[in-house]
């Protein structure tokens, strides 16, 4: 009985995420929050000191940003970095690749990107290289089963899978379309446990890497804790809700103070606050499409790497390499015309 009621509810659930009119939750958190009450203010906590997340700093990274659905889009941002080569194998020896989140949604080829960053993991890892793929907002909106960017080849990739018991009981009474992609992305299923195992947030040696932002809040929540509670939540049973440390508009995945135009004076203050804190230089953060591409803002305190790379933005490949203190965006070259004949 108690399977067949967290199967109903879970069938409303997901109809009502597919079915959503209203404006999605990437364009409510640009709309202008009113100022809290005095009653809503909380008393500030102290900062949460957690190593976990932090990283030693290594000779060089190349950071890509938001992937939606497009392994060509990726292919092409690796080898740009130096980190594949034309058959995709691992060629950048003690190169750190990180990628801020967003590998789902919007594209078809959801499937390959995880399985090429799957497989560049263990290949990074036997030359001394690393690879670290976080959860966007849109990793995490799957596992919540609400899939208004999927498209219809992102439903059929996943139909052939072979969910356990449980997770084929939970969704037989959807649509056939939607049962494949669900058991896989529902807490504890296939793709929600490989997801689990990417953080929200992490830090390699002065760089702080997240998909939205890190606020002042976040760092006496503890960021750690972040991480640890977002992975439990993908990899546990299904039915439970995500923790409200990634869910509400606030949450490191969702918010844009550093990225949608140019921040305000208070949000620059704040960004150098959390450094500060984290004794670190800069945060390199995706989530806001950047028109002119790669850029920096709050005095090179934050960098925007969220290029639109996709095909459906139209972007082209650009990534930011790091080495120490310099940092530079790379852009593959514009084709030259061809000479009229």
């Amino acid at each position: 009985m108690t399977r067949w009621l967290l199967g109903s509810a879970f069938a409303f659930t997901l109809a009502t995420a597919c079915g959503k009119s209203e404006s999605p939750p990437d364009a409510a958190e640009r709309r202008p929050r009113a100022a809290p009450t005095r009653e809503a203010v909380k008393p500030e906590l102290p900062l949460v000191r957690d190593p976990s997340f932090q990283l030693p700093a290594v000779e060089r990274i190349v950071a890509i940003g938001d992937l939606h659905g497009d392994v060509s889009a990726l292919r092409a941002a690796l080898r740009l970095g130096g980190a594949i080569d034309e058959a995709g194998d691992w060629i950048g020896k003690t190169l750190v690749v990180v990628q801020t989140g967003d590998q789902l949604d919007r594209g078809d080829d959801e499937p390959q990107i995880l399985e090429l960053f799957q497989r560049l993991r263990g290949q990074a890892r036997a030359a001394g290289g690393a690879v670290h793929v976080l959860n966007g907002n849109h990793e995490v909106m799957n596992v919540q089963a609400d899939f208004r960017y999927v498209t219809p080849d992102g439903f059929h990739d996943f139909s052939s899978g072979h969910p356990d018991a449980l997770h084929a009981q939970l969704t037989a009474g959807l649509a056939e379309e939607q049962r494949g992609r669900t058991a896989a992305f529902l807490p504890g299923g296939e793709i929600a446990r490989r997801l689990s195992l990417q953080p929200v947030a992490i830090q390699i040696g002065g760089n702080v890497f997240v998909h939205g932002g890190v606020l002042e809040q976040h760092l006496r929540y503890g960021l750690g804790r972040i991480n640890q509670e977002t992975s439990a939540w993908m990899a546990g049973a299904p039915g439970q809700p995500a923790p409200a440390s990634v869910s509400n508009p606030r949450a490191p995945i969702w918010v844009r103070d550093y990225s949608d135009g140019t921040p305000a004076s208070e949000s620059c203050s704040e960004l150098t606050r959390v450094l500060t804190a984290l004794s670190a230089q800069r945060m390199v953060v995706g989530h806001t499409v950047q028109p002119a591409g790669i850029n920096s803002a709050c005095d090179g305190k934050v960098w925007r790497i969220d290029v639109g790379l996709s095909r459906f933005y139209g972007g082209k490949p650009s990534v930011l390499e790091i080495r120490g203190d310099r940092l530079r965006p790379l852009t593959e070259p514009t084709s030259a015309p061809a000479a009229s004949q």
